[in-house]
């Protein structure tokens, strides 16, 4: 291999660090206690669509259709710039975790992977659900953002940034629909509040 090919430091510590940060979010789920059953009363399955081109989304950045070059250098600019960008992409890892264990804990029985209101459903206002309506997406959309920094994806981050943001919108209308019929004016009060998804932005 080229000295020209080989990753430089900070992409590589970044990268293992980002790759940390995919375990931790796998455990979150994995360890996950299973919660009771409990009865739906609505369900919502058009957020199917909107999962699967998440899907799409994290395969343009992992596997890299567009055949570039896996483990690049995160720039070819200054090392005080490589360095800055790797230390961005492990922050953004390091906060995605904390919003989906912390997003998944104060759901409890209400988290499912469709939209669905069960019997005794609460609004969850509190811990990440206070910065934004849909935290769990907020990290996941975080984790991609570091997956593609770290790997320098390049196009296939921007394809992917674009699907994802596609397939998120329509898990949240989704989910909120439900939400406005179950809750209606509580849920627009806090929806007037707090974002969807990402603070100043949406």
């Amino acid at each position: 291999m080229a000295i020209s090919e080989t990753p430089h430091v900070a992409q590589r510590v970044a990268f293992y660090a980002v790759i940390a940060c995919w375990g931790l979010f796998a455990l979150t789920f994995w360890l996950k206690k299973r919660p009771p059953v409990v009865r739906e009363t609505k369900r919502d399955r058009t957020s199917l669509v909107g999962m699967s081109l998440q899907g799409v989304a994290f395969f343009f950045v992992w596997f890299n259709p567009l055949q570039r070059r896996q483990l690049s250098p995160v720039t070819s600019g200054s090392a005080v710039v490589e360095w800055g960008l790797a230390a961005l992409a492990v922050i953004i890892a390091v906060v995605s975790v904390w919003l989906v264990n912390s997003a998944a804990r104060h759901l409890g029985k209400q988290w499912a992977l469709t939209a669905r209101v069960v019997e005794g459903h609460e609004l969850i206002q509190q811990g990440p659900y206070r910065l934004v309506r849909n935290p769990i997406y907020t990290g996941m959309f975080g984790m991609l953002l570091a997956t593609g920094l770290v790997m320098d994806r390049g196009i296939p981050l921007a394809i992917g940034i674009v699907v994802f943001l596609a397939g998120t919108y329509i898990r949240i209308q989704s989910e909120e629909r439900l939400l406005r019929q179950t809750f209606g004016a509580e849920f627009e009060a806090y929806a007037r509040k707090v974002p969807a998804l990402i603070p100043g932005i949406y």
